[in-house]
């Protein structure tokens, strides 16, 4: 049986990391529903700290997802979801994302990343295949392919 998976980035401020992502893709942000954290707040299963205003929305302070706009042929959402750490970033990732935008958009998109926060790191290449080593503003590796 094949499963699916969501994608879990750690972040020292998740609401911007997604925001951040969520351009850099061209995916959505996941709404927040802020009738139901007031709500569970009011009713004592969560408290006021739990919760935080980014860009004039309520928010659960310990993370945001985003969505591609296509969900999978099974419904589900491929989602990558980031959650707040107390940490910043001190060693490499062991794991990351791979953008694919193509060899004509390539150095395009790289320069428009650096514009928003990107570090641009390195150009690689292997046989026909070639990218860019990046981080995003919080020091997380990407390939820009």
């Amino acid at each position: 049986m094949a499963y699916n998976f969501q994608v879990v980035l750690d972040s020292t401020d998740p609401h911007t990391l997604a925001d951040w992502w969520a351009e850099t893709l061209g995916w959505p942000v996941e709404p927040s529903d802020e009738a139901m954290i007031r709500d569970l707040v009011a009713r004592g299963h969560a408290q006021e700290s739990d919760t935080k205003t980014h860009n004039g929305v309520l928010v659960w302070a310990i993370g945001a997802g985003i969505r591609h706009p296509d969900p999978l042929p099974s419904g589900q959402p491929q989602r990558v979801l980031f959650q707040a750490v107390p940490e910043k970033k001190s060693v490499k990732n062991r794991m990351h994302v791979d953008v694919w935008v193509g060899a004509e958009q390539r150095e395009a998109e790289r320069d428009r990343l650096v514009a928003r926060g990107a570090t641009y790191h390195a150009s690689h290449s292997q046989g026909p295949f070639s990218w860019f080593v990046m981080t995003d503003p919080e020091g997380n590796e990407f390939c820009l392919s």
